[in-house]
């Protein structure tokens, strides 16, 4: 005979189990990182990290951040492409304005040193010209994608997401790397019933 345990207690118990479930692999996750950031990820971390993953929110959060970053860093990506193709079309114009140039030059060649050096000195300006416009192109991409990446930081903190606060700080910032790709992973073998009890 069976004892027929209340239902709160039932699902309690299925909770507690997909809790340890999802602990154990987030421990052997953590097994696979370099020494240093597995020092980094303490039982506390990564039971607290388990809590949190029992409902769905965080993977909601995580799946819209995600979807949301690939689309900034898209329309980043081909702002900078139409910077290039700008540049380029700007070198093709110039270099059909000296081409004509130095045609005009055949009936007079001793004027050819002449041209030339104006051809070197437009060429030495756009050259400089385009390279200041992008690494100024650059530079807003970069300092845009940290204020990205701290705006996540302050989302997923704001969330109880532990692991997560806002820091430019390389190392925490690479650990807070390897807890998003903790938390996909685990999506992912929650949407294959892995945790199922």
């Amino acid at each position: 005979m069976s004892v027929q345990l209340p239902d709160d207690q039932t699902s309690k118990e299925e909770r507690q189990k997909r809790h340890y479930k999802m602990l154990n692999e987030l421990q052997n996750m953590a097994r696979e990182l370099p020494l240093t950031f597995q020092q980094r990820l303490p039982y506390d971390l990564l039971s607290s990290l388990a809590s949190s993953l029992l409902d769905s929110t965080v993977y909601d959060i995580v799946h819209s951040l995600e979807e949301v970053q690939h689309l900034e860093e898209k329309a980043m990506c081909s702002s900078r492409s139409r910077m290039v193709s700008e540049h380029k079309a700007q070198h093709h114009v110039m270099q059909k304005k000296h081409k004509e140039l130095l045609q005009q030059c055949e009936n007079r060649p001793h004027n050819i040193p002449l041209v030339q050096a104006q051809i070197d000195r437009e060429l030495e300006m756009i050259n400089k010209r385009c390279d200041e416009e992008m690494k100024k192109k650059d530079m807003k991409i970069i300092l845009e994608l940290d204020q990205k990446a701290m705006e996540q930081q302050n989302l997923l903190e704001k969330a109880g997401v532990p692991g997560f606060y806002v820091t430019n700080n390389k190392l925490e910032m690479r650990l807070q790397m390897y807890l998003l790709d903790f938390i996909m992973r685990i999506s992912r073998a929650e949407k294959e019933g892995k945790f199922d009890t």
